[in-house]
């Protein structure tokens, strides 16, 4: 809890991961890579609640290992290839008030973003309630300016992604960010539904592009391995 308000941290692990098979509950520097989540979470105050939402038995008995909690499982057709996160995460919160459990926060940690720090969730945290934010995602400077970027047109003629014109001087671009996927928070209310798009959380919380890791092929997880280990 931080000044009041109840913070639950939802992480979603469905078991039926194509590019690397049991990728949430594979090895990443001696421990389970939903490991990583979950215990950084154990270490903020903040988090009233770590529950893990996964329709894959393995997966609840590896979160329950390392002390999350695992209510139910994910009914089958919020685990397929097709289901939609949001989805996920609304399903869990309307459990859980079954449950007699009411949050005024959602934080999600997406379990194949395994590297921040615990002061990444204290100050998204702090940030979000201290300013009455609706909600805020975690966001790391582009590698690749978007000004020199181009998509080609039916004509073979190059299109530019921005209007902005690419002659202005590398030192003078504008800052641009991408959604690095690490930490999402919403407040729990009427704004909250099925229509939300994670992705277009409207704060920033600004991270360095060191912690942008998503792991979604072998060599994502070795590069982890290589930062994680350093």
């Amino acid at each position: 809890m931080y000044k009041g308000k109840k913070i639950v941290a939802i992480i979603p692990a469905r078991g039926g991961s194509k590019g690397i098979p049991n990728k949430n509950i594979i090895d990443l520097c001696g421990k389970p890579l939903i490991a990583h989540s979950i215990d950084l979470a154990k270490e903020c105050s903040y988090i009233d609640s770590i529950v893990v939402s996964t329709d894959s038995e393995k997966i609840a008995e590896v979160a329950k290992e390392c002390e999350a909690s695992v209510p139910f499982l994910r009914p089958a057709e919020l685990a397929n290839d097709s289901a939609k996160t949001i989805d996920c995460l609304i399903y869990t919160i309307e459990e859980l008030k079954k449950q007699g459990e009411d949050y005024d926060y959602l934080l999600l940690l997406q379990p194949t973003q395994p590297y921040r720090l615990l002061k990444h969730l204290t100050e998204s945290i702090e940030q979000i309630i201290d300013q009455d934010l609706p909600s805020l995602v975690s966001v790391s400077p582009v590698a690749e300016h978007p000004i020199l970027m181009r998509s080609i047109n039916n004509d073979g003629t190059l299109q530019n992604l921005l209007s902005t014109s690419s002659t202005v001087r590398r030192q003078d671009f504008p800052d641009y960010y991408k959604v690095n996927g690490s930490i999402y928070l919403n407040r729990l209310d009427e704004t909250f539904t099925n229509e939300t798009s994670l992705n277009d959380n409207q704060y920033p919380y600004l991270m360095s592009n060191e912690f942008d890791i998503d792991i979604d092929t072998l060599q994502d997880l070795e590069y982890a391995r290589y930062r994680l280990s350093k």
